[in-house]
């Protein structure tokens, strides 16, 4: 597609440049309706070139007609979105530069702006937003524009396409992640919060969509789940709040996107989120807070263990398989909720044993905790001296 500079410059004051911005706004409206005329040819010709490519999918075998009008819909989507951009480009940036563009115009250009200044340091990212910029910016103002059956007829393209683009953005994060070693904390960091982040602008923008065309009920299974979300998804969130959006957003992730978000990857993303959730209960200071965390802590090592772990295939280390399988085979076999919270908490001592110091606080939580279950003893930390005296053992 073709790019130009997005610089905008100050109006000049001098005689002629003024009468040039009277006559360059009076031909911008000309301008929008020819762009616009053009934006609805390209989506015609495409979403005519779709259905025709769909109808062949279901009604022949013949493999040759299916992959030129394939190839002729990805010519068709191609330029398709250089029309779009070339909208934004030689109608948004001008009225912008004239002062004339509307807020919702002006902060347009403004995320145009931040896409297009991905590319020289984030290529695969920029290839993907911009695609993902233009099919948003197009599929909105067909919303707006009432115009209920060329969205009918459209909304199928923009389902697949931009359930793609999500993927790629998704897989691109997840490769960076697994590539640990060379990534410095900061940008691990960043690279965690950019996942969450496109997971929920997928599920908050996307996803309802999807549902709303899905006749298969391919995803009756994670209407809970969504719903649960939405408790999240408005109002002010507290830490506590924010981490339990995110292990939603992480569940739902195992069934949207299963392989652009590896369990390799899926496993890490766990991982942050209960060294998060460990770090908050011993800093919460009431009692009641701490049990709601407590709570949710409970839930996401269930998740973590039962929905993640136990679909792992390959292990690193066979003793980890081996350690995971015992517990495994005993969570299969609890009878109460008390059974699986005691399992539970052996399992974290177990997982945190490892990096003892760092989990110290933690761990000394989770041995209170067992002791009220029943689960432990608690000894006292003292001894008898010759003398017969007590004194705290060292």
């Amino acid at each position: 597609m073709e790019e130009r500079s997005l610089k905008v410059l100050a109006n000049d004051t001098t005689f002629f440049n003024k009468i040039s911005n009277t006559l360059t706004k009076l031909l911008i409206p000309t301008k929008i309706g020819i762009n616009g005329m053009l934006i609805n040819m390209k989506r015609n010709s495409t979403i005519k070139v779709y259905e025709a490519l769909q109808d062949l999918e279901r009604n022949s075998n013949d493999v040759s007609k299916k992959e030129q009008l394939s190839n002729r819909y990805e010519e068709s989507y191609t330029l398709y979105l250089e029309s779009i951009d070339k909208y934004i480009m030689d109608s948004i940036y001008k009225k912008v530069k004239n002062n004339t563009a509307s807020a919702f115009e002006r902060n347009a250009l403004s995320n145009y702006y931040t896409i297009v200044h991905l590319k020289d340091t984030e290529y695969l990212e920029y290839k993907y937003r911009k695609q993902k910029f233009l099919l948003d910016l197009d599929y909105e103002s067909l919303v707006s524009s009432n115009k209920e059956k060329t969205l009918n007829r459209y909304t199928p393209i923009y389902i697949e396409k931009i359930d793609g683009i999500y993927k790629g953005i998704i897989k691109n994060y997840s490769v960076k992640l697994a590539d640990g070693l060379r990534v410095k904390r900061a940008n691990q960091i960043e690279i965690y919060k950019n996942i969450f982040s496109t997971l929920e602008d997928y599920i908050k923008n996307i996803l309802p969509i999807k549902l709303e065309w899905d006749d298969e009920k391919k995803y009756e299974k994670i209407i809970k789940d969504y719903e649960e979300y939405e408790k999240f998804s408005v109002g002010k969130l507290d830490e506590k709040d924010f981490l339990e959006k995110n292990m939603i957003l992480l569940g739902l992730s195992r069934v949207l996107f299963t392989h652009s978000l590896p369990l390799v990857a899926a496993e890490q993303c766990y991982n942050k989120l209960l060294r998060d959730t460990r770090n908050l209960i011993v800093n919460t200071k009431s009692k009641e807070k701490q049990e709601q965390v407590y709570k949710m802590l409970l839930d996401l090592i269930e998740d973590y263990n039962v929905k993640l772990l136990s679909t792992k295939v390959y292990w690193d280390k066979p003793e980890d398989r081996e350690d995971y399988k015992k517990f495994w085979n005993a969570y299969l076999h609890t009878k109460s909720s008390d059974e699986k919270e005691i399992l539970s908490l052996k399992r974290e001592l177990h997982d945190t044993k490892s990096e003892f110091e760092k989990y110290k606080k933690i761990r000394k939580f989770y041995k209170m905790k067992l002791v009220e279950l029943g689960a432990m003893k608690n000894i006292k930390n003292s001894c008898q001296t010759k003398e017969g005296k007590f004194k705290k053992a060292s």
